[in-house]
């Protein structure tokens, strides 16, 4: 009898579970069994196996073998374990030394010639493997790197089952030839990527970002953008067709500052673990945009779906922008399904099998027409809306959706001299230029919030900002004077107060004062002050 086991790790989400897989050897008639509540590409690894054992050069034991995974009561799903499953088994039948292979944690798919293709979610089971205290993992070639960048932990990438037998059996390791021809399409990457699965996430990773710059005239909601950016506010732009909302946020994500290195590695086992990991980007250290269809699904756009649990839009759109076009047109059970993640930051999808964690801090911005056919409130081009079909669509984004937006924009049209004019486009600050602001208001915040669990304003809750950072004296007045006229509620209080601490970092002020607290109040409640203008002007 033989017996021999290793470890894999079976991914529920981003979350990893080090999975023991155990083989077992005994006389009788040959067969193999999987137990451990595999799913149907995880049995169907059976047949992979065998092929792949006897075309590296390697004898497959004609005895009875079981093979268990172990915790049986996680559920185990995709082509991962093949190569775990394998060593086990040669270790059972003595091919290689059983004590070589039981601390190693080894994920990897086979095909049918021995070769170990790329699986999906390297980096987070690398790091739940390390979170358990192993420090030895075995990848395909291909997701070494990717796997590298969890510390403290030695990555060995094999393109072979057969080299993997020699290095383990400390034999000569035998060199495989690339079936690749250069320039043509690699067959191997091909299980890294989930056709259907892209929500635009992937969109600008690895491509030139869109400047602030290229943006004509729009000085307050630059102005908002800008106080989006440096106090991760979540932001509603509305205004008539063609007067730049799409162009605005799609310049948002270059005003955030770069991903600190644990952002980078949450961010980029999203990505791996959804599918749309840019090939030759195995760390992600740049915000993501994710601009989902109107026509998106609630599993496309909070995560879920059948079979295995996919991340969503929201999850794709972590530690960045989530950026909804057409937000009227979005179901409202869609909409809805945001409020949860707006205050959590993480989405809870339950299954009958069990739940799935996954993160979603990301930063709002929505954009509407003003009405369906988008002329309203404009001059010379008259709207054909009834009033009651103009309260209808605007009835469509919820109050308590809007509630939890801090920034509420109406984006005008361009005038012609902004486009046309002699002094069209200069002088206008880039994203560059702009984003050092932000980072600099960005690191006062930190600062201030150094000795407490938040970083940014918009974390802090209201009663804290009210008792322990107060604004200045007699700043509150105009906010006061909306209240009593039910123009602001309790958490609208809360929300301004949030804003004028991002514009007062902006302004480099200690504390806001008036003058800050009143243009974060023109910047939620949408009514012109002055104040936001003012600002931009600077």
């Amino acid at each position: 009898m033989g017996f021999a086991r290793t470890c894999s790790v079976a991914l529920t989400g981003v979350e990893g579970v080090v999975v023991e897989v155990q083989a077992d050897l005994e006389p009788g008639v040959a067969a193999f069994t999987l137990v451990g509540l595999p799913d149907k590409s995880l049995s169907e690894s059976r047949d992979r196996v065998r092929a792949a054992v006897v075309n590296s050069g390697a004898e497959w034991p004609q005895k009875k073998l079981t093979v268990g995974l172990s915790p049986a009561s996680v559920p185990k799903a995709g082509s991962g374990f093949d190569l775990a499953v394998a060593c086990a088994v040669l270790a059972a039948a003595e091919r290689i030394d059983p004590r070589e292979i039981a601390e190693l944690v080894m994920i990897g798919e086979l095909g049918l010639d021995g070769r170990v293709r790329p699986v999906r979610g390297i980096l987070p089971a690398v790091l739940a493997a390390a979170d358990m205290g192993y420090r030895q993992v075995v990848v395909p070639e291909r997701t070494a790197a990717e796997a590298a960048l969890v510390p403290g932990v030695s990555v060995l990438g094999v393109r072979s089952l057969r080299q993997l037998i020699a290095i383990l059996a400390d034999e000569p390791v035998p060199v495989e030839e690339e079936s690749l021809r250069e320039g043509g399409p690699d067959p191997m990457l091909a299980g890294l990527s989930v056709p259907g699965v892209d929500t635009g996430a992937a969109a600008l990773l690895g491509q030139r970002r869109p400047d602030l710059a290229e943006v004509a005239g729009q000085s307050v909601a630059r102005r908002a953008l800008e106080v989006a950016a440096a106090g991760r506010h979540h932001l509603f732009l509305e205004g008539p067709p063609g007067a730049g909302k799409t162009m605005l946020a799609e310049r948002l994500p270059g005003l955030l500052p770069p991903l600190s290195p644990q952002e980078s590695l949450e961010v980029t086992a999203v990505h791996s673990v959804a599918g749309v990991l840019p090939a030759g980007q195995p760390l992600i250290d740049r915000a993501p945009y994710c601009a989902p269809h109107h026509s998106a699904s609630m599993p496309s756009l909070v995560g879920g779906g059948s079979g295995t649990p996919r991340p969503g839009a929201v999850s794709l759109a972590h530690k960045g922008v989530l950026f909804l076009d057409e937000a009227p047109e979005f179901s409202g059970r869609v909409l809805d399904a945001l409020r949860q993640p707006l205050e959590s930051g993480h989405v809870i999808v339950a299954r009958s099998g069990g739940m799935m964690r996954l993160p979603a801090r990301f930063l709002l911005a929505l954009a509407a027409n003003p009405c369906p056919c988008g002329r309203h409130g404009l001059t010379g081009d008259g709207c054909d809306c009834s009033p009651q079909a103009v309260r209808r669509y605007r009835a469509r984004l919820s109050g308590p959706l809007l509630d939890r937006v801090d920034l509420r924009v109406l984006v005008e049209p361009v005038a012609r001299s902004e486009l046309t004019g002699a002094g069209a486009g200069a002088g206008a600050e880039t994203t560059a230029e702009v984003a050092a602001r932000v980072r600099a208001a960005g690191e006062r915040a930190a600062a201030r919030y150094a000795d407490t669990p938040w970083r940014t304003n918009s974390e802090v809750p209201g009663h804290e900002l009210r008792t322990r950072w107060r604004v200045a004296p007699g700043a509150l007045e105009e906010v006061e004077r909306d209240m009593e006229r039910g123009l602001l509620t309790a958490r609208g209080l809360d929300r301004v107060l949030r804003v004028a601490w991002t514009v007062a970092d902006l302004e480099g002020h200690d504390r806001p004062d008036a003058g800050d607290v009143n243009c974060a109040l023109e910047l939620r409640t949408g009514i012109q002050r002055g104040t936001a203008m003012a600002g931009a002007r600077r």
